[in-house]
């Protein structure tokens, strides 16, 4: 028996729609008859189970057997679209939506006025690729750093990017157009925001302010891209300390969702709501953060890699911890990804939140051979062609332990809402799902250990 509410969805569907039903035709037309239909659908199964081995997406496997069995109709399927429906993935899924709208309404700010020009202060991978990323989104842009040796490398990825993401020619022209390398200086009068990315050395960075802030426009924003460094020291020197905003962004720009729009304490008013603006203008998800070590996402990242570093101590292999956590549902292990992110950088945050603690073993013998990941082409894996080189060693994994790796990172966000640097338990889940890749099917950290906090005590009850 077929559920009203689907009869009527389907009902309504069709009728809004007064579209004529559609006909396969040439392949498609062929793949809907037996014994092909099988073959693709056996096909479509291996593909499913690669990318999803332990089933954490169910609706994918089930749209196939729907597809095999009934022709794609899903209402000759009530039971199967019910479980679907029902199941604890659709609900913390549409639970990450309403999570993602709510980051999306930080960066609708009502009165704002369109931040037209940016200018960017520091052309390496980060600076480079933040004013690309802006001129993609149809800002003009200036982009300084001290030659056009410096500049030219952040030029070149960014006509690869609007290449990439433009298909027309004439609009990845436009966008190059925008884009336009300044060594002297000059878009600094011309800016609505200028944006500091470079080294985290924090007397460079005021050493910097000082001379920029006596040229910005009067109502102009000025932004650092620091992952790590308190507002508070870094604006000491400014004649108007309110207006400096920490926008942090993500490495790879053009693929990470999230960036964090940091305020000094006590100063979340205008600053943080034209950031947050400016931020939601170029297409990115605003997540508002108190200066504080790490922020969000690197402080709770930090305990995380470093439980996984402890875990290669103790004896683990490099790909047994990685490949609990990929089974666990995060995009990728916690040594790749301080491989990734350079281990030298791992250390330089983690020290940061460690407050003097020593560095695993496993880290500082990699650092202490110049082994720095990714980058020099070897840390806790060989890199050839930039993928990581794994060998066999992804079994044998002690029982508990993605639990084990992941704990830190669970009590670390607690602690963050605990501490006002973010202001409720729900965007913090946003934050490390958009800013980590933190398993969407979960419905972010807190959520999952809430839940399975929920699911242990109803057995209790039940007796």
């Amino acid at each position: 028996r077929v559920p009203p509410r689907l009869l009527l969805a389907a009902a309504r569907q069709t009728v809004l729609s007064r579209k004529a039903p559609r006909r396969a035709r040439g392949f498609g037309a062929w793949a809907n008859r037996w014994p092909l239909k099988a073959i693709v659908a056996n096909r479509a199964r291996k593909q499913i189970a690669a990318k999803d081995p332990l089933g954490h997406y169910p609706a994918a496997p089930a749209i196939v057997e729907i597809w095999e069995k009934h022709g794609g109709n899903a209402l000759q399927a009530p039971a199967l679209i019910e479980r679907i429906i029902s199941s604890d993935t659709a609900r913390n899924l549409l639970r990450v939506f309403r999570l993602q709208e709510r980051l999306k309404a930080n960066g609708k700010q009502a009165g704002i006025v369109p931040a037209r020009h940016v200018h960017v202060v520091g052309a390496g991978v980060m600076g480079g690729d933040i004013a690309a990323w802006c001129a993609l989104k149809g800002m003009t842009v200036t982009l300084q750093d001290q030659d056009m040796a410096r500049i030219a490398p952040a030029i070149k990825r960014a006509a690869q990017l609007f290449s990439r993401r433009l298909k027309d020619p004439r609009l990845a022209r436009a966008a190059f157009d925008r884009l336009v390398p300044d060594p002297a200086g000059g878009g600094v009068p011309l800016a609505d925001i200028v944006i500091e990315a470079i080294s985290e050395q924090p007397e460079a960075k005021r050493a910097l302010y000082r001379s920029l802030e006596p040229r910005m426009k009067a109502d102009a924003l000025l932004a650092t891209n620091t992952s790590s460094l308190s507002l508070e020291t870094l604006r000491a020197d400014l004649a108007q300390p309110q207006r400096l905003v920490g926008i942090h962004f993500f490495n790879p720009v053009a693929k990470m969702p999230l960036v964090e729009v940091v305020h000094a304490d006590g100063d979340a008013g205008e600053t943080q709501a034209r950031a947050c603006a400016f931020v939601g203008q170029i297409d990115k998800l605003a997540l508002p953060v108190k200066s504080a070590p790490g922020f969000l996402v690197n402080a709770v990242l930090a305990p995380y890699m470093l439980q996984a570093m402890r875990g290669v101590d103790e004896g683990l292999a490099p790909e047994a911890v990685d490949a609990a956590m990929v089974a666990f549902g995060m995009p990728m292990g916690p040594l790749e990804l301080a491989d990734t992110v350079g281990l030298d950088i791992a250390r330089a945050a983690g020290a940061e939140l460690a407050g003097g603690a020593e560095p695993p073993r496993c880290l500082a013998e990699r650092l202490a051979r110049g082994d720095l990941g990714k980058k020099s082409g070897r840390g806790f894996y060989v890199w050839r062609d930039g993928k990581p080189v794994k060998g066999a060693s992804q079994s044998g994994a002690p029982a508990g332990l993605a639990q084990r790796l992941i704990q830190p990172l669970i009590d670390a966000t607690r602690q963050r809402v605990d501490a006002g640097i973010v202001a409720d338990a729900d965007l913090a889940d946003a934050g490390v799902i958009f800013g980590t890749g933190f398993a969407p099917f979960t419905g972010g950290p807190l959520h999952y250990q809430s839940s399975n906090a929920l699911q242990s005590i109803r057995p209790a009850e039940a007796d």
